[in-house]
Protein backbone atom coordinates (compact mmCIF):
# COMPACT_ATOMS: atom_id res chain seq x y z
CA UNK A 1 0.00 0.00 0.00
CA UNK A 2 2.90 2.21 0.57
CA UNK A 3 4.51 1.59 -2.62
CA UNK A 4 1.10 2.22 -4.13
CA UNK A 5 0.69 5.44 -2.43
CA UNK A 6 4.36 6.47 -3.32
CA UNK A 7 3.91 5.55 -7.13
CA UNK A 8 0.81 7.56 -7.07
CA UNK A 9 3.13 10.76 -6.17
CA UNK A 10 2.69 10.78 -2.51
CA UNK A 11 5.02 12.75 -0.81
CA UNK A 12 4.10 10.69 2.53
CA UNK A 13 2.00 7.45 4.19
CA UNK A 14 0.00 6.92 7.36
CA UNK A 15 -1.31 3.56 8.34
CA UNK A 16 -3.28 3.02 11.44
CA UNK A 17 -2.83 2.85 15.04
CA UNK A 18 -1.09 -0.88 16.05
CA UNK A 19 -1.33 -1.54 12.44
CA UNK A 20 1.76 -3.62 12.61
CA UNK A 21 0.09 -6.27 15.11
CA UNK A 22 -3.33 -5.54 14.64
CA UNK A 23 -5.45 -3.36 17.07
CA UNK A 24 -6.46 -6.61 19.28
CA UNK A 25 -5.56 -5.93 22.96
CA UNK A 26 -5.91 -9.65 24.21
CA UNK A 27 -3.77 -10.86 20.94
CA UNK A 28 -0.66 -8.68 22.28
CA UNK A 29 -1.26 -9.42 25.99
CA UNK A 30 -1.06 -12.99 25.05
CA UNK A 31 2.17 -12.43 22.57
CA UNK A 32 3.91 -9.35 23.89
CA UNK A 33 7.61 -10.60 22.73
CA UNK A 34 5.61 -11.09 19.24
CA UNK A 35 3.46 -8.54 18.92
CA UNK A 36 5.78 -5.43 20.61
CA UNK A 37 8.88 -3.69 18.92
CA UNK A 38 12.08 -3.49 20.83
CA UNK A 39 13.38 0.52 20.89
CA UNK A 40 16.39 1.56 22.16
CA UNK A 41 16.48 4.57 24.92
CA UNK A 42 16.11 6.68 21.57
CA UNK A 43 13.61 5.36 20.35
CA UNK A 44 15.42 3.99 17.31
CA UNK A 45 14.07 0.73 16.27
CA UNK A 46 16.01 -2.15 14.34
CA UNK A 47 13.82 -4.70 13.16
CA UNK A 48 14.43 -6.53 10.15
CA UNK A 49 10.68 -7.67 9.84
CA UNK A 50 10.25 -3.96 8.51
CA UNK A 51 12.50 -3.55 6.07
CA UNK A 52 9.96 -3.54 3.26
CA UNK A 53 8.87 -0.14 4.80
CA UNK A 54 12.38 0.80 4.53
CA UNK A 55 12.20 1.08 0.66
CA UNK A 56 9.40 3.35 -0.24
CA UNK A 57 11.61 6.65 -0.19
CA UNK A 58 8.75 8.11 1.15
CA UNK A 59 8.31 9.18 4.91
CA UNK A 60 6.07 6.19 6.44
CA UNK A 61 3.92 6.57 9.92
CA UNK A 62 2.50 3.63 10.95
CA UNK A 63 1.10 2.34 14.41
CA UNK A 64 2.47 -0.45 16.38
CA UNK A 65 3.06 -1.71 19.83
CA UNK A 66 6.97 -0.78 21.49
CA UNK A 67 8.75 -1.91 24.68
CA UNK A 68 11.29 0.44 25.62
CA UNK A 69 14.71 -1.02 27.43
CA UNK A 70 13.20 0.72 30.89
CA UNK A 71 10.45 -1.93 30.71
CA UNK A 72 7.91 0.35 29.32
CA UNK A 73 4.89 -0.30 26.83
CA UNK A 74 3.46 2.34 24.78
CA UNK A 75 1.15 2.68 21.78
CA UNK A 76 3.33 4.56 19.67
CA UNK A 77 3.41 6.01 16.13
CA UNK A 78 6.54 4.72 14.67
CA UNK A 79 7.69 7.28 11.58
CA UNK A 80 9.82 5.51 9.05
CA UNK A 81 12.11 8.64 7.27
CA UNK A 82 12.94 8.62 3.78
CA UNK A 83 16.53 7.32 4.48
CA UNK A 84 15.20 4.10 5.94
CA UNK A 85 16.01 4.84 9.90
CA UNK A 86 12.53 3.96 12.23
CA UNK A 87 11.57 5.80 15.53
CA UNK A 88 8.94 5.43 17.86
CA UNK A 89 8.55 9.17 17.19
CA UNK A 90 5.22 9.70 19.89
CA UNK A 91 4.19 7.66 22.85
CA UNK A 92 -0.31 7.36 22.66
CA UNK A 93 -1.26 10.16 25.59
CA UNK A 94 -4.34 9.54 25.97
CA UNK A 95 -5.01 5.24 26.62
CA UNK A 96 -8.67 4.57 25.57
CA UNK A 97 -10.26 1.79 27.94
CA UNK A 98 -9.28 -1.00 30.56
CA UNK A 99 -7.93 -2.74 27.71
CA UNK A 100 -4.88 -0.34 26.28
CA UNK A 101 -4.47 1.01 30.42
CA UNK A 102 -3.44 -2.53 31.19
CA UNK A 103 -1.36 -2.88 28.17
CA UNK A 104 0.68 0.46 27.53
CA UNK A 105 2.22 3.46 29.62
CA UNK A 106 0.83 6.72 28.62
CA UNK A 107 3.09 8.95 26.74
CA UNK A 108 4.18 12.07 28.11
CA UNK A 109 5.18 15.05 25.43
CA UNK A 110 3.78 15.79 22.53
CA UNK A 111 5.70 15.21 18.70
CA UNK A 112 5.93 17.40 15.34
CA UNK A 113 7.05 15.82 12.12
CA UNK A 114 8.58 17.94 9.52
CA UNK A 115 8.45 16.90 6.11
CA UNK A 116 10.06 19.16 3.86
CA UNK A 117 7.92 22.82 4.39
CA UNK A 118 5.19 21.22 6.28
CA UNK A 119 5.23 20.32 10.19
CA UNK A 120 2.52 17.75 11.42
CA UNK A 121 1.24 17.15 14.63
CA UNK A 122 0.91 13.18 15.29
CA UNK A 123 -1.82 11.95 17.22
CA UNK A 124 -2.84 8.16 17.89
CA UNK A 125 -6.51 7.86 17.80
CA UNK A 126 -8.29 8.71 21.27
CA UNK A 127 -6.35 11.51 21.67
CA UNK A 128 -8.13 13.19 18.55
CA UNK A 129 -11.48 13.15 20.93
CA UNK A 130 -9.47 16.10 23.02
CA UNK A 131 -9.88 19.34 21.47
CA UNK A 132 -6.83 20.36 23.60
CA UNK A 133 -4.62 17.66 21.74
CA UNK A 134 -4.72 18.71 18.60
CA UNK A 135 -4.54 22.56 19.80
CA UNK A 136 -1.44 21.86 21.52
CA UNK A 137 -0.40 20.67 18.24
CA UNK A 138 -1.47 24.08 16.09
CA UNK A 139 0.02 25.81 18.84
CA UNK A 140 3.52 24.59 17.55
CA UNK A 141 2.78 26.18 14.38
CA UNK A 142 1.76 22.46 12.42
CA UNK A 143 0.22 22.72 9.06
CA UNK A 144 -1.80 19.02 9.71
CA UNK A 145 -2.41 16.79 12.14
CA UNK A 146 -1.51 12.78 11.96
CA UNK A 147 -4.05 10.39 13.40
CA UNK A 148 -3.42 6.40 13.23
CA UNK A 149 -6.77 5.26 14.96
CA UNK A 150 -8.46 1.91 16.16
CA UNK A 151 -12.12 2.78 15.71
CA UNK A 152 -14.21 -0.57 16.31
CA UNK A 153 -17.47 -1.06 14.75
CA UNK A 154 -20.37 0.77 16.34
CA UNK A 155 -18.46 4.22 16.60
CA UNK A 156 -19.17 5.29 12.80
CA UNK A 157 -20.82 8.50 14.16
CA UNK A 158 -17.66 9.75 16.78
CA UNK A 159 -15.00 8.58 13.70
CA UNK A 160 -16.57 11.00 10.71
CA UNK A 161 -17.13 13.88 13.57
CA UNK A 162 -14.14 13.82 15.74
CA UNK A 163 -11.24 14.83 13.03
CA UNK A 164 -13.52 16.71 10.95
CA UNK A 165 -14.28 18.74 13.99
CA UNK A 166 -9.81 19.05 14.93
CA UNK A 167 -9.57 20.41 11.11
CA UNK A 168 -11.91 23.20 11.84
CA UNK A 169 -11.18 24.08 15.49
CA UNK A 170 -7.52 24.26 14.25
CA UNK A 171 -7.94 25.32 10.43
CA UNK A 172 -5.10 22.23 10.07
CA UNK A 173 -5.06 19.74 7.80
CA UNK A 174 -6.07 16.23 9.31
CA UNK A 175 -5.35 12.64 8.15
CA UNK A 176 -7.30 10.17 10.06
CA UNK A 177 -6.35 6.00 8.98
CA UNK A 178 -8.74 4.11 10.07
CA UNK A 179 -8.53 0.28 10.34
CA UNK A 180 -11.03 -2.11 8.58
CA UNK A 181 -12.23 -5.79 9.51
CA UNK A 182 -11.65 -8.65 12.30
CA UNK A 183 -13.55 -10.47 14.70
CA UNK A 184 -16.12 -8.71 17.34
CA UNK A 185 -15.96 -7.07 20.13
CA UNK A 186 -11.90 -5.83 17.82
CA UNK A 187 -14.07 -5.32 14.50
CA UNK A 188 -12.83 -2.31 13.21
CA UNK A 189 -14.72 0.45 10.76
CA UNK A 190 -12.28 1.52 8.42
CA UNK A 191 -13.86 4.78 7.06
CA UNK A 192 -9.98 6.40 6.61
CA UNK A 193 -10.07 10.03 5.80
CA UNK A 194 -8.54 13.55 5.30
CA UNK A 195 -10.06 16.41 6.04
CA UNK A 196 -9.11 20.16 4.95
CA UNK A 197 -8.76 23.20 7.13
CA UNK A 198 -12.42 23.78 6.77
CA UNK A 199 -13.29 20.09 8.00
CA UNK A 200 -14.47 19.10 4.40
CA UNK A 201 -13.54 15.46 3.49
CA UNK A 202 -11.17 15.35 0.83
CA UNK A 203 -11.48 11.43 0.57
CA UNK A 204 -12.41 8.84 2.36
CA UNK A 205 -11.95 5.32 2.51
CA UNK A 206 -14.98 2.41 3.29
CA UNK A 207 -16.04 1.02 6.14
CA UNK A 208 -14.86 -2.22 4.66
CA UNK A 209 -11.83 -3.36 3.20
CA UNK A 210 -8.47 -2.07 2.16
CA UNK A 211 -8.13 1.27 0.06
CA UNK A 212 -5.22 4.00 -0.62
CA UNK A 213 -6.73 7.52 0.13
CA UNK A 214 -4.79 10.16 -1.93
CA UNK A 215 -5.52 13.61 -1.22
CA UNK A 216 -3.51 16.68 -2.28
CA UNK A 217 -2.27 19.54 0.87
CA UNK A 218 -2.32 23.06 -0.63
CA UNK A 219 -0.46 25.82 1.12
CA UNK A 220 -2.33 28.38 -0.39
CA UNK A 221 -5.71 26.94 0.51
CA UNK A 222 -3.82 26.65 4.23
CA UNK A 223 -3.22 30.49 4.08
CA UNK A 224 -6.65 31.63 2.73
CA UNK A 225 -8.51 29.38 4.89
CA UNK A 226 -6.58 31.20 8.08
CA UNK A 227 -6.62 34.38 7.17
CA UNK A 228 -10.59 34.44 6.83
CA UNK A 229 -11.33 31.81 9.68
CA UNK A 230 -9.04 33.23 12.03
CA UNK A 231 -10.11 31.30 15.31
CA UNK A 232 -6.07 30.71 16.20
CA UNK A 233 -5.19 34.12 16.05
CA UNK A 234 -8.48 35.63 17.96
CA UNK A 235 -8.92 32.83 20.97
CA UNK A 236 -8.35 34.49 24.11
CA UNK A 237 -4.99 34.19 25.22
CA UNK A 238 -5.62 34.91 28.98
CA UNK A 239 -7.70 32.30 30.98
CA UNK A 240 -7.46 34.66 33.93
CA UNK A 241 -10.84 36.73 33.14
CA UNK A 242 -13.22 34.11 33.41
CA UNK A 243 -16.29 34.36 36.22
CA UNK A 244 -18.51 32.59 36.95
CA UNK A 245 -22.48 34.70 37.37
CA UNK A 246 -24.69 33.54 40.40
CA UNK A 247 -28.34 34.83 40.21
CA UNK A 248 -30.03 34.61 43.54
Amino acid sequence: MVRRAAESGAELAVLPELFLSAYNPPALNADPAGTFLKANEYGVIDDPRLDPLRDNQIPVVIGSAVSYPDGRHTCSALVIDSRGQITAAYDKQHLCGDEEKDLFIAGTRGATLVVGDWRFGLGICYDGCFPEHGRAAADDGVHGYLVPAGYVDGSQHRRDLYYAARALDNTMYVVFANSAGGEAPWKLSGGSAIYDPEGRCLGRGADEGEDVILATLDPEQLNLTRSKQSMLADRLQSQGTNRSLHII
